[in-house]
């Protein structure tokens, strides 16, 4: 029997960072882990691979459509294999930084696969095939998500593949069928888009992006469609034949209620992703479990039994890496006596595509739900003297302040670098700035974030440069 102050389940962005964080706070810490690689979905078939494959995919496009606009003369081509190669390593590189961390902050790495035994003991079925009992004053259950299921859709991550085989493939498809038009099937659909594969998406919905700013939603789907990407909205998936040379996805059309079928030598199944909490025995423990399978936890991530928390995808909210690992901090300061904290009002969201999607805070459709009286400020990349140089003059930004207050709401952006100039309004939102602030705030010249700025001016008496 081994004693700790706190035993974590899984080693994702929340897991990991929860562990280091406990350990620096003086805590005795062990983190039970069965990959074999540490980083969890994130940082070995999700995040990080994906941004590899989108990084290279884009400088690939950007190569074959506006180097000869430069005067750079260049004939780029593929080599699949290389480029695996290269995702692999940066796989690699960051998971043996986190194993680095670990022993850095004297963290056990228990390698297998944990059970919640009860209140403060963990049972660990060890990848040697042994078994090892724990004991810990707290555990903290963070064991991400995994791909949700659809019927009739049979993922052998071969032909039939969820983002995990997505992102391992070996040729670039001929055709892709992308099932969902969320986050992933956007971004992965977009890798292979660039890379040469035709690639059609079918959505359940009527619009792509569930959930986002309408106004952005539109607006990404013209961008995409230009790009060459074909969308079939308002359908919904029956199947899969996989029994012949090519594929063949059998749908409904929602409206007509007609079926229709169409082929594809790859299907990539991204509907979602669902809690991963079968075989943890937190129902035998005792732990309150929601109907739709997500742990239930209070205000300071505590589950129904006392000592045991949760953190990250298995718990309510948006499935997103620093979400974790914002809670993973949190959660073990409050074990430490501290006060934990997380904002759930400032978490921004990205969509890595080119161009990028990112935002935070409130959309016009909530507010307006609300009743909430707000202005709205926007400002298009085709007035920025840095986007035009760079090619890159698709989408904008778009400010949501407090008709009355000016106090920032939301912010949504549809443009070159989106996931790095949200954070600004992140910053600010988190300090109950006014859009104000950000327009009486000097931005360098020539820079992208300028942009940021005069949308913020549009909040006010307008915008200087359109």
């Amino acid at each position: 029997m081994a004693d700790y102050d706190l035993i974590v389940i899984g080693a994702g962005p929340g897991g990991y960072v929860c562990a280091i964080r406990a350990a620096q706070l003086g805590m005795k810490v062990a983190c039970v882990e069965g990959r074999g690689a540490l980083g969890g979905t994130c940082l070995n078939v999700g995040c990080i691979p994906s941004k590899a494959l989108l990084h290279a995919s884009h400088l690939y496009h950007e190569a074959d459509g506006h180097f000869a606009k430069m005067g750079i003369v260049a004939s780029p081509s593929i080599d699949m294999p290389r480029m695996q190669k290269y995702r692999a390593e940066q796989v690699e590189q960051l998971t043996g930084g986190v194993a680095f961390l670990f022993k850095k902050n004297k963290i056990d790495w228990i390698d297998g696969w944990g059970k919640v035994a009860g209140a403060g003991k963990v049972e660990v079925a060890l990848n040697s095939g042994e078994s090892q009992s724990l004991n810990a004053k707290n555990i903290v259950i963070a064991t991400g998500s995994e791909p949700a299921s659809l019927p009739g859709v049979d993922v052998d991550e071969k032909r039939v593949v969820t983002s995990t085989g997505g992102l391992t493939l070996d040729k670039v498809p001929q055709k892709l069928v992308v099932i969902g038009a969320g986050v992933i099937g956007l971004e992965l659909g977009s890798v292979w888009r660039r890379l040469g594969a035709e690639v059609q998406v079918i959505e359940y919905l009527d619009h792509i992006t569930p959930g986002m700013d309408a106004e952005i939603s539109k607006q990404f789907q013209k961008i995409l469609t230009k790009q060459g990407m074909q969308f079939t909205l308002n359908s919904a998936v029956q199947g899969v034949d996989a029994s012949g040379d090519m594929l063949k996805v059998t749908y409904q059309n929602r409206k007509d209620e007609s079926t229709q079928t169409m082929e594809a030598d790859i299907v990539l199944l991204a509907t979602g992703r669902r809690p991963y909490t079968q075989g943890l025995g937190l129902e035998d423990a005792g732990v309150a479990m929601s109907k739709r399978g997500m742990v239930e936890t209070n205000g300071t991530w505590q589950t129904s039994v006392p000592g045991i928390y949760a953190i990250g995808d298995v718990i309510d909210g948006p499935m997103l890496a620093h979400k974790a690992e914002d809670e993973g901090v949190a959660v073990a300061e409050h074990i430490a006596g501290q006060h934990g904290h997380v904002n759930y009002g400032v978490i921004p969201g990205v969509i890595y595509t080119d161009p990028e999607v990112a935002n935070v805070g409130a959309t016009e459709e909530e507010l307006k739900e609300q009743g909430r009286k707000y202005k709205v400020g926007k400002f298009p990349f085709m007035a920025n003297g840095r986007a035009k140089a760079h090619f890159a003059t698709d989408g904008f930004a778009k400010v949501i302040a407090d008709a009355e207050t000016d106090r920032i709401l939301g912010v949504h952006i549809i443009g070159p670098s989106a996931g790095e100039l949200i954070h600004e309004y992140c910053v600010a939102m988190e300090f109950g700035a006014a859009a104000e602030d950000i327009a009486r705030t000097c931005h360098a010249h020539p820079t992208l974030s300028e942009a940021m700025r005069e949308a913020a001016m549009a909040c006010g008496s307008g915008a200087i440069h359109v």
